[in-house]
């Protein structure tokens, strides 16, 4: 239970089906609790008093030392090598669904029950991840890196329902986060300003902005606060079209600009992912799949290569817009979360 809406009603509708719960507050942070962008101390006070309402105990439980070697570590490694990693999708299989499985297992528990929007089905012994019913708000994106063992032991009770039923059921049961807002911070971090929050745990290295024919056209903070496509906060001047990050030549310490939302340089036929891993223990056979690289993006028809030593590509149908190494793609047969691995 974090504190939020969607882990509010999943606990009143468990409790609503006959199941015996108890709520878990995971404490997953411990570096400035006491700041103004940190709110592990409201939520955990809203999780109790949703506790309090469902009819349920509640737990609080410290996983900070995990997240950080786990999750942090790998966070940071990632933006120092010029990467855009994306902590959701590490936090889901290391936390929630590792740390946190493995201690309400020893609690005893028949499985966990999480507020993520996805449904999962079994066919002939195995389990498959599936999108919500919900679209819109769909994070089986998330999802993908859960395996046979995790997927055999999850609950995903918002699946069928939409976004909107879910606040209407929370203000219906009195639940005190019915209109609570959605967090939008980093996994267990939360809001704060970005630039401010790395450069507390990463040195800064400015360097210049170029053009694809070398000419200078402004200075960057350090290549770590950019992401392939990012239009805002370059501070270029100028007549034309807008401006857009396309690139990062790292050994060099220069970050490529383009003009133009559809420049040449932002558009890709193809990419190739290592780091692996699929939510039938197997890889899919080559074909014809649907995939997403970042979680805000329609599906897209592609193909999938031959998947070798570790590595697979996915060749597109329409060439794909800023896709950005450290990010996931991730594969669907139709409703069905098949997998994925991080862009290179």
């Amino acid at each position: 239970m974090s504190g939020g809406v969607d882990s509010s009603v999943t606990a009143w509708l468990l409790k609503q089906q006959g199941h015996e719960v108890i709520g878990v507050f995971m404490q997953n942070w411990e570096d400035d609790n006491d700041s103004e962008y940190c709110s592990i101390k409201e939520d955990a006070l809203d999780a109790m008093s949703v506790a309090d309402i469902v009819g349920i105990d509640m737990e609080v439980v410290n996983f900070a030392r995990e997240y950080k070697d786990r999750v942090f570590s790998y966070f940071l490694k990632e933006y120092s090598a010029g990467r855009t990693p994306n902590p959701d999708v590490l936090c889901n299989a290391e936390i929630k669904f590792k740390a946190f499985l493995d201690y309400a297992m020893s609690l005893g528990a028949d499985c966990i029950a999480t507020g993520h929007y996805a449904r999962k089905a079994e066919r002939d012994g195995r389990h498959y991840l599936m999108k919500a019913v919900d679209e819109t708000k769909d994070q089986s994106y998330f999802l993908y890196r859960l395996n046979q063992s995790q997927l055999s032991r999850a609950l995903f009770p918002l699946g069928d329902i939409r976004k909107s039923e879910v606040r209407r059921l929370a203000g219906e049961a009195g639940l005190p986060t019915a209109a609570k807002k959605d967090s939008t911070g980093i996994c267990f971090i939360g809001e704060r300003p970005f630039r401010e929050f790395l450069q507390r745990y990463l040195p800064t290295s400015p360097g210049p902005m170029v053009t694809p024919d070398e000419r200078v056209v402004g200075e960057h903070m350090g290549l770590m606060y950019y992401t392939l496509g990012q239009r805002k906060g370059l501070g270029i001047g100028g007549q034309g079209e807008p401006w857009f990050v396309a690139g990062k030549d790292i050994p060099g310490n220069r970050l490529i600009v383009v003009q133009g939302h559809d420049h040449p340089l932002l558009l890709k036929p193809s990419l190739t992912m290592s780091d692996l891993s699929w939510t039938l223990d197997e890889a899919p056979a080559p074909g014809a799949y649907t995939a997403k690289n970042r979680y805000r993006m329609p599906d897209a028809d592609c193909t999938l290569d031959d998947v070798v030593d570790g590595r697979a590509t996915l060749s597109f149908r329409e060439k794909q817009w800023a896709v950005t190494p450290g990010q996931s793609a991730v594969l669907y047969d139709g409703d069905i979360c098949l997998g994925g691995g991080i862009i290179l």
